[in-house]
């Protein structure tokens, strides 16, 4: 009797079985090299990171830009969040090996924490009431109660440049600091451009308004345990990003407007 060339369906089975079991295997294998890394963020910095009311999840610029950079660059993300002023420290001390929260790169900072290339070029305004006609410059300040960010350059700024001339309240929270001023706690709030022109323009749309120049050239960098071994993949993604174009769709995308080119 001649032999059958075809295989059993029994045995189609099993192979069919064991050919998915091992995909499944190499998928599973290659998800496990990529390690783990502790990133943190801030909670409120708008459009950079923020709470999905809808969702529970945070979104942003910044979200959209770390979980690219970990893709490129070979780890997946474990998120913590809290507020500003321990974002640093919380680097620092190893606790959190990643931070992307619109950190200013500062000399000082670079001392305890390594930097990634800049990704976002920034500055500092000031925002007042839309019924304020006499505040168009830091100068216009002295004397009056002004709002920033505990933590931040621009308490710093303000200290420096205005000392004991104004009154200076760090606040928590961007969401204090807004509330400060609008319910007339405190006469301007003085703070990074993109996150102030936000909220003029939404919450505050029709009861604020920015004024004054841009203060400071700043940028941001994404910040990094001393001696961090992802600093390195990260800039290489970044570069491979603005070079693909997907650096661009994502300003865009958050800031209505490509970004300006170097």
């Amino acid at each position: 009797m001649k032999a059958s060339t075809c295989a059993s369906p029994r045995l189609k089975q099993s192979t069919l079985a064991a050919a998915l079991a091992l995909g499944l295997g190499i998928s599973a294998s290659a998800s496990a090299q990529n390690p783990t890394v502790n990133v943190v963020t801030d909670p409120s910095f708008v459009p950079f990171e923020m709470m999905d009311p809808e969702t529970g999840e945070m979104i942003g610029f910044d979200m959209d830009m770390i979980n690219e950079l970990a893709e490129r660059a070979g780890f997946e993300i474990n998120l913590t969040t809290m507020e500003f002023a321990g974002i640093i420290p919380a680097v620092q001390t190893g606790s959190q090996e990643i931070a992307i929260a619109g950190v200013t790169i500062t000399e000082e900072r670079a001392e305890i924490v390594d930097f990634s290339d800049p990704y976002y070029d920034s500055g500092l305004r000031i925002i007042v009431r839309a019924d304020n006609d006499s505040v168009e410059t830091l100068e216009d300040l002295a004397g009056l109660a002004v709002a920033t960010r505990i933590g931040s350059t621009s308490y710093d700024f303000l200290q420096e440049n205005l000392g004991d001339s104004a009154d200076i309240t760090p606040y928590p929270g961007n969401s204090d600091m807004y509330m400060a001023l609008l319910g007339r706690n405190v006469d301007a709030a003085f703070y990074d451009a993109p996150n102030v022109a936000y909220f003029s323009q939404t919450r505050g749309e029709g009861r604020t308004k920015v004024v004054g120049p841009l203060y400071e050239g700043q940028q941001y960098g994404i910040v990094f345990h001393k001696g961090s071994q992802w600093v390195e993949p990260v800039n290489e993604a970044l570069a491979e990003m603005r070079e693909d174009g997907t650096y661009a769709e994502l300003y865009e995308k958050w800031f209505g407007e490509a970004p300006e080119e170097d």
